[in-house]
């Protein structure tokens, strides 16, 4: 089997894809700061009004043409709770 790992360079560009979670579905563009691709994500997401912070954890990464492509999946044990924080208690 070949080693069929996307490769990148300081201040190359990759697509994010995101799957699950209030991202579902989005994409985002973002700049390599060491060569790679971050691993994790984690993302501000207003739900309810309020702000929560979800993350996202690499699924996979492939090459597209000239574009690395990063699939990120929502990690819902370590994101912010998605509950109205009325039906939580806290209000």
């Amino acid at each position: 089997m070949t080693n069929n790992t996307p490769q990148l360079a300081h201040g190359d560009e990759y697509i994010v894809f995101y799957q699950g979670g209030p991202y579902d579905g989005q994409n985002d563009t973002r700049i390599s700061t060491d060569g790679t691709w971050d691993t994790e994500l984690t993302v501000l997401a207003a739900v309810d009004g309020h702000e929560t912070q979800q993350v996202y954890t690499v699924v996979k990464a492939v090459e597209v043409g000239d574009k690395v492509q990063v699939t990120y999946s929502w990690d819902a044990p370590e994101s912010d709770a998605l509950e109205d924080p009325n039906e939580r208690g806290e209000l």
